[in-house]
């Protein structure tokens, strides 16, 4: 088996045993062995668990976020909110995130970790967003970026991977006109 197979095995194998026993419980044997690889080549990419899980929780949940240019806020943060429901609606994303974040309350290492990883890339992009709209007019220039990300990402974070309510038809579409909303004021 060639190198990327093998890491690309590697990493099937790891979001698959990270869903089926959450990252208490996952271990580098099984990633290993679902993955139809020895312990060797888990850590010849990946000198830890926490590691391991970090860098391809980053991969993914990084590469995920779509910052949209469709020439209007409305429209950026509309497409914005369409990315974000799809990623959390992913039989993966659905068990993985809110498990990650438990252990994150359990361990200060690895929440530090994946706040460096994932969150301060992933509103670093979801900033360009508002600042086009600054620089388009579409919002004033005192606008409060972090208060903005917050209201780009929260609700959605918290209807779909905390309460795990559905949404309806035209729920992107409120949601996007209250963002839009709140951050003008």
């Amino acid at each position: 088996m060639l190198q990327d197979d093998v890491t690309k095995a590697i990493t099937v194998a790891f979001f698959a045993e990270l869903a089926a026993v959450g990252y208490g419980k996952l271990s580098i044997e099984a990633v290993a062995k679902r993955a139809g690889a020895g312990k060797a080549a888990v850590y010849r990419r990946w000198p830890s668990k926490q590691e391991m899980a970090v860098a391809l929780v980053s991969d993914v949940a990084v590469g995920a976020i779509d910052i949209p240019d469709t020439g209007s806020l409305r429209g950026d943060v509309r497409q914005f909110l369409v990315g974000a429901q799809v990623a959390l609606c992913h039989p993966l994303a659905r068990a993985i995130v809110p498990d990650l974040l438990a252990e994150a309350t359990r361990s200060g290492q690895l929440a530090d970790a994946l706040l460096e990883a994932v969150r301060t890339p992933r509103r670093a992009k979801a900033a360009h967003l508002l600042r086009r709209a600054v620089e388009r007019g579409e919002l004033p220039t005192d606008t409060d970026l972090e208060l903005g990300l917050d209201f780009l990402a929260g609700p959605m974070y918290w209807r779909l991977a905390v309460i795990r309510t559905s949404t309806a038809a035209d729920y992107l579409d409120r949601l996007t006109d209250k963002i839009i909303a709140a951050v003008k004021a």
